[in-house]
């Protein structure tokens, strides 16, 4: 059988994506998380750990954590969230250091009555400070079928991604004053948990119990990090997320996404901040 030069083409970038499919999804839930709270509410699904649920009923909700911390890291999941009326719900993924001045980057999906959408909320904190909050109404619905949802994290800027589209962008702007993480190894955290009294519409649509348990599900999680051990942090080699930058065309897909899709952002809330946004908006 012969075959054309396209054709040979695109035999070798289905074969090269196929590969890259291979390295990205590399992780176990198995191997690589505990499964920390819930009381048998999370579950791993199968032999290879490729697909974790977790759930949530009135009496309690559940979460993973990651075995290992990181000081900066790639995290990556794909997730399918609590479909139907999911109101006071919030389903996360999120990585965050312990004590009191803690650091944390966040996705944390607000659930919503039925026919109305999500709320994408993301957040960092430095030393226990948040107060960064952007939110997003995606582009799909969330609860159909799986979406990979990504955190990058260098010394240089966070960046939040979902299906490989950057929506936002948190650099390290120190030389302002403007603190950023980066002294404190985080875990990778996921969590289903009941947050009725403000996660929907300010807490107006409280979570409808009879609908319980809700479930949300995980896959193909990975974390490509430098892993903290002994005080200190061992990074792999020649890691491109370590350096990863947003170019001219991830710019652009930040601004489409906000343009189109934020719905909240606090570096235009002046009536939150009469007094200024904060130095980082500027």
């Amino acid at each position: 059988m012969k075959f054309s030069y396209g054709t040979r083409f695109a035999f070798l970038a289905l074969f090269l994506f196929a590969l890259q499919s291979v390295c990205v999804y590399a992780g176990s839930f198995h191997k690589d998380v505990q499964i920390h709270w819930g009381d048998g509410r999370g579950k791993i699904h199968d032999n290879e750990g490729k697909l974790l649920s977790l759930s949530l009923d009135k009496s309690s909700g559940s979460g993973f954590q990651s075995n290992q911390e990181f000081l900066y890291g790639k995290a990556e999941v794909q997730m399918k969230l609590v479909p139907g009326n999911s109101a006071g719900t919030v389903t996360t993924f999120y990585l965050k250091a312990p004590g009191t001045m803690w650091d944390e980057i966040d996705f944390e999906f607000l659930g919503n009555i039925s026919g109305h959408p999500y709320t994408l909320h993301t957040n960092v904190y430095t030393k226990g400070t948040g107060d960064k909050e952007q939110q997003f109404h995606l582009w799909f619905d969330p609860t159909v079928g799986f979406h990979t949802y990504c955190i990058t994290w260098n010394p240089q800027r966070i960046i939040f991604t979902v299906d490989g589209i950057p929506i936002r962008e948190f650099k390290n702007s120190e030389p302002m004053g403007i603190p950023f993480p980066k002294d404190q190894p985080m875990r990778v955290y996921a969590s289903l948990w009941e947050a009725e009294h403000w996660a929907t519409r300010g807490g107006l649509e409280k979570t409808d119990w009879s609908k319980a348990p809700f479930t949300a599900f995980y896959r193909n999680y990975n974390v490509e990090g430098c892993v903290w051990a002994n005080g200190k942090s061992s990074c792999p080699a020649n890691s491109p997320w370590y350096t990863q930058t947003l170019d001219q065309s991830g710019l652009d897909k930040v601004k489409w996404a906000q343009s189109k899709y934020m719905v909240y952002n606090y570096c235009t809330d002046t009536k939150r901040f009469p007094k200024g946004v904060p130095k980082v908006c500027t």
